[in-house]
């Protein structure tokens, strides 16, 4: 298992079919992730082959963005699609695989900061609430925070 508390119990498994954004849309904590995706165009990217790996932020997560910078964001697909692959790595990164990470390459070519302080694990300012949530063509591990790049 991991070695940390914010790792332990990791995810559910999916069915070999369920894409990334087949796991998204299907659940309600990522109803605006799901908005998101889909006004950027990014779905049909999320259903390809992959394999990738999405820090996913949950729906209280968008909460905590300005409404009014959210809503400027939801209204630019090229902004929203740079912010949405901030949160993309390309490849399957397991939660044992990422604890062992600094920095991690993004799909928008960023790179984010990975910390493991005691038993939490960060991606920048977002502390990872749930890992390995398994899907065919990647992984995902929700945050609590939108990370901007």
């Amino acid at each position: 298992m991991f070695a940390t508390p914010a790792f332990a119990g990791g995810g559910s498994a999916v069915p070999m079919g369920n894409t990334i954004a087949a796991v998204v849309a299907n659940d309600p904590n990522f109803s605006t992730l799901l908005t998101a995706v889909q006004a950027a165009g990014l779905a049909s990217t999320l259903s390809s082959a992959g394999p990738f790996t999405v820090f996913a932020p949950t729906n209280a997560a968008f909460a905590k963005v300005p409404q009014d910078q959210l809503n400027a964001l939801l209204n630019d697909p090229a902004a929203l699609k740079a912010l949405l692959l901030y949160h993309v790595v390309p490849g399957r990164v397991t939660a044992a695989q990422v604890v062992k990470l600094n920095t991690a390459k993004t799909v928008n070519g960023a790179n984010v900061t990975i910390a493991v302080n005691g038993g939490t694990v960060s991606i920048n300012d977002a502390t990872v609430t749930q890992t390995d949530i398994a899907a065919s063509n990647g992984v995902i591990h929700v945050i609590d925070t939108v990370l901007m790049p």
